[in-house]
């Protein structure tokens, strides 16, 4: 079996395919899924150093997000509804592999409208921009959003649910390449570039100098989007992928009235588990319905460059949802 094994920690550009890796050992409550297509992460890139939260022993598979087909010779829990050749997608540990072994908790079927490379994208960001654009931003219809990194694989998620609930959305990115990306994909009201020095006083001026309601940041922006927020608005830390955690001067939350907002999706299972299917279900009927659709980098990686995508996400050279293709899609066989 091929797989991307980490034998001690070293940055993945170090790290070389192994074509010779054991099969998985099959354990009677967990699902074998063959990986089709598997989601390219900034946290892969710091558990190959040993810089994540979540360092499994040596020696490791890295890659969690994955979308594939329930192996054939795959076990059945009890009570599970997953069967060989069903269609799915989620999260496990070992995801850059030809195969790998998953809670069936942490599976969900992949809607028939969409292809593995969509659907290896889909387990982490989506569900965390729903919840934290409506379970925690508390977002309206007709309300103002700024996303910030809107062409990553976030941003592009975050602008697409937010414009499917009826919001204004203003994507803001840091080239003239990522912000031509969103508004092909992503049906962005208005676009913004924040490495323009004063970009503050352009969202003021599309919101008629009201500021908007929300700011969505997974980059390390809120301080400088203070700035055109409205009063009583709501700012969500997303994360830090510009990679520095912000100290933010609460005399302006003072001041505007406003609400600085977390979201981290990872501690929903233990935190509130009952929540989290509701979350699923919203964003499956969401993907299904056509209203939104996962963007895809256009260079999917083959298995044995997924050094060389990992670098390109490292160095912020993608947009849309970086991925890794295991196998190519399998051929519908003709109906007789």
């Amino acid at each position: 079996m091929r797989a991307f094994v980490i034998n001690q920690l070293n940055h993945p550009s170090k790290i070389e395919l192994t074509k010779d890796a054991p099969e998985p050992k099959l354990i009677p409550d967990q699902i074998l899924v063959d990986v089709y297509s598997a989601g390219l992460n900034f946290f892969d890139i710091l558990q190959a150093q040993g810089k994540y939260q979540n360092q499994p022993e040596f020696p490791f598979i890295l890659g969690s997000e994955f979308a594939g087909i329930v192996s054939q010779d795959s076990p059945t829990p009890l009570g599970c509804s997953f069967k060989p050749g069903d269609r799915v997608f989620g999260y496990a540990q070992g995801a850059y592999a030809d195969r790998v072994l998953a809670d069936p908790g942490q599976l969900l079927p992949l809607p028939q409208n969409l292809t593995f490379d969509q659907g290896a994208g889909i387990f982490v960001t989506w569900p965390t921009n729903y919840e934290g654009l409506v379970g925690r931003a508390r977002l309206q219809k007709g309300e103002w959003v700024l996303v910030a990194a809107a062409a990553g694989g976030i941003g592009m998620s975050a602008v697409q649910i937010a414009k499917a609930l009826g919001a204004k959305v203003i994507a803001a990115a840091g080239s003239q390449a990522k912000l031509g990306a969103v508004k092909k994909y992503t049906g962005a009201d208005y676009l913004i570039d924040y490495t323009k020095p004063g970009w503050q006083k352009d969202v003021l001026k599309i919101t008629g100098g009201r500021g908007v309601d929300v700011v969505y940041d997974p980059v390390g922006l809120i301080q400088d989007s203070l700035k055109c927020i409205a009063w009583k608005g709501r700012a969500v830390v997303v994360g830090f992928a510009g990679g520095n955690i912000e100290k933010l001067p609460l005399n302006l939350v003072l001041l505007k009235n406003i609400e600085i907002i977390g979201i981290h999706w990872g501690a929903y299972s233990i935190k509130e588990p009952g929540h989290v299917p509701s979350v699923h279900k919203a964003v499956i009927s969401m993907l299904q319905s056509g209203k939104v659709t996962p963007v895809i980098f256009p260079e999917v990686y083959p298995l044995e460059r997924l050094a060389d995508g990992l670098v390109a996400l490292e160095n912020r050279k993608t947009w849309g949802k970086a991925i890794v293709r295991i196998r190519d899609e399998p051929v519908p066989t003709a109906k007789l």
